[in-house]
């Protein structure tokens, strides 16, 4: 279960399962936002992982515990910054209060409401012989349940506001930003719930809610607190990156014109020539930009994306070397770098590629891509069992517990026993055998 702010949802977009899209910078924005939230609600920065939606809906929600989702459609159409920090505020509220946890007594209720309204309605219809009431007797009892659901992540929704808004104060942050954006959806839900039930919604009616807020930021004395500049000009750069990234390429050039020399508007040209393989205009563009900042990593990281998909290799490489001396936790950037140099097929490389992808992996264990490249490596160098480890790590990020199971078995027959990798390999083939255990339950 997953409690959004608010979401406006095509069926679709329903029928598709969510595209994360990983970008460095953009997240270490939100996070940068977040920081002084997460420190108000009592949680530990490192446990709260964010997450980017590639949607143009306006929507951001936890799901699978302490993660915050975001929709690119959210950053790019938020007015300024205050808006994302007063969304993040919300969600924290969500995370503080267990709602995650909470919500599955919310859908037991619902489902035992269902179960009982439907029988009722059955029995009831073979009872005055009209067995053609059997349909509306389960669509009534769904409905019951599902009134009873949505009523119960109401107060929840209600919850999370006044969490959000009391973390907003005590970091001394105006709620205008959150007041700001529940007005811009509650235009938007005029074209999605003019004709519902207002019951058939998971979240309180938006005007509730801004009253709530309309009410909040007159009596706080925090309502006039300005955004810092740093901040504005942050949120510009992801708006740049996102519509670069998501828009059509025509349209973005149409958008942001060459006249216009802000960076928001040369990173969005920047990525519209890149995605027309126009090198030398996109080049044009992030070198003049790194020029005037030398030392912004993610300058000469557009740089080497640019060079990567000119497959310019030797030139990729020395840009995104360039960025991870400047950030050195910035695995994203490393997965290309080693991306790049596994590409050159050069044996002399391996130990660089080897040491790039292990950094890499102190920060996000979590990326198939780091494990694969790590087993080419070792297989290339004729170590069989530590790229049969690191094929059977990827392979249970993958959820393919037949493939993993493969590797193990192949690597416990040549890794040293007692050896830190035979050890990793006992404890993935427990984690084999638990999954297993709870797949035939």
């Amino acid at each position: 279960g997953c409690l959004a702010i608010i979401a406006f949802t095509s069926a679709k977009a329903q029928a598709q399962a969510p595209r994360v899209v990983r970008d460095t910078e953009i997240e270490n924005t939100i996070r940068a936002y977040g920081t002084p939230l997460f420190e108000a609600a009592g949680l530990s920065l490192g446990s709260v992982r964010i997450r980017i939606i590639l949607s143009n809906d306006l929507n951001a929600f936890v799901a699978g515990g302490q993660q915050i989702f975001i929709n690119t459609g959210l950053l790019s159409r938020a007015d300024d910054p205050s808006q994302v920090i007063g969304v993040l505020a919300h969600e924290i509220g969500h995370i503080a209060g267990g709602h995650l946890s909470r919500i599955q007594e919310g859908l037991r209720n619902a489902s035992n409401q269902s179960i009982i309204a439907t029988v009722l309605g059955a029995a009831a219809a073979i009872a005055a012989g009209q067995p053609e009431g059997l349909s509306g007797a389960i669509i009534g009892g769904q409905a019951l349940g599902q009134r009873a659901l949505f009523k119960y992540t109401q107060g929840m929704e209600q919850a999370a506001d006044q969490a959000g808004v009391n973390f907003l104060d005590s970091t001394e942050q105006s709620s205008k930003g959150l007041l700001n954006f529940l007005k811009i959806l509650q235009k938007n839900a005029l074209l999605y719930t003019a004709s519902r039930d207002p019951y058939a919604s998971t979240h309180p009616l938006t005007q509730d809610r801004i009253l709530f807020l309309e009410n909040h930021v007159a009596k706080s004395p925090y309502s006039n607190r300005k955004i810092p500049q740093q901040y504005v000009a942050m949120h510009a750069r992801a708006r740049g990156k996102i519509h670069g990234y998501v828009n059509d390429p025509v349209t973005t050039l149409d958008t942001y014109k060459a006249t216009d020399k802000s960076v928001e508007a040369r990173y969005a040209r920047a990525y519209a020539y890149m995605k027309l393989n126009d090198k030398r205009n996109a080049l044009a563009i992030v070198n003049k930009l790194i020029s005037e900042s030398p030392r912004d990593p993610f300058f000469h990281e557009l740089k080497g994306d640019i060079l990567k998909d000119a497959a310019d290799f030797n030139g990729a490489i020395n840009s995104y070397t360039k960025a991870i001396e400047i950030i050195p936790w910035a695995a994203l950037i490393r997965v290309n770098l080693a991306r790049m140099q596994l590409a050159l097929n050069n044996p002399k490389l391996d130990e660089e590629i080897i040491r790039n992808v292990k950094n890499a992996l102190r920060y996000e264990n979590k990326i198939p891509a780091l494990w694969r490249q790590l087993a080419t490596v070792y297989g290339r160098k004729g170590q069989t069992g530590k790229a049969s480890l690191a094929l059977a790590e990827e392979a249970m990020l993958k959820g393919d517990l037949n493939r993993a199971k493969q590797n193990v078995k192949r690597a416990l027959g040549i890794l040293p026993k007692g050896s830190p990798e035979h050890i990793r390999v006992q404890d993935i083939e427990n984690q084999i055998a638990n999954a297993s255990i709870k797949k035939d339950q």
